[in-house]
């Protein structure tokens, strides 16, 4: 059997992915923000694909379960959304909402090339 097509290899990796776009998302979210101008949404853009890319490798493994995936997810953008205003950034609520629809279309993207596959 090859390692590619093991299940428990599988398990690891998207383990592995989703905790290094935890730390990306922490380390983005919560280090000093940038001085630069910005185009009006982009960040929401951004918060949003951030948050697709977060739940798709967990959303592809058969076992995982979709709600509790997707209320694990959210539960750490409201944690980084609290936590902002004490590291100098804003927390905001929208910013939030721009996570959840990313959770929604990641756990939706996963469930499709799931039954494809």
């Amino acid at each position: 059997m090859s390692l590619i097509n093991n299940s428990r290899f599988q398990d690891l990796l998207a383990n592995a992915v989703t905790f290094a776009f935890m730390i990306a998302i922490a380390f983005g979210t919560l280090m000093p923000a940038p001085q630069s101008p910005e185009l009006p949404g982009n960040d929401k853009a951004i918060h949003l694909l951030a948050f697709v890319l977060l739940t798709l490798p967990l959303s592809l493994r058969p076992w995982v379960k979709g709600w509790k995936l997707g209320f694990g997810c959210l539960a750490f953008g409201a944690a980084i959304e609290i936590i902002q205003p004490f590291v100098n950034r804003s927390g905001e609520w929208l910013d939030l909402g721009a996570d959840a629809v990313g959770i929604v279309l990641g756990l939706a993207i996963g469930q499709i090339l799931r039954k494809v596959s």
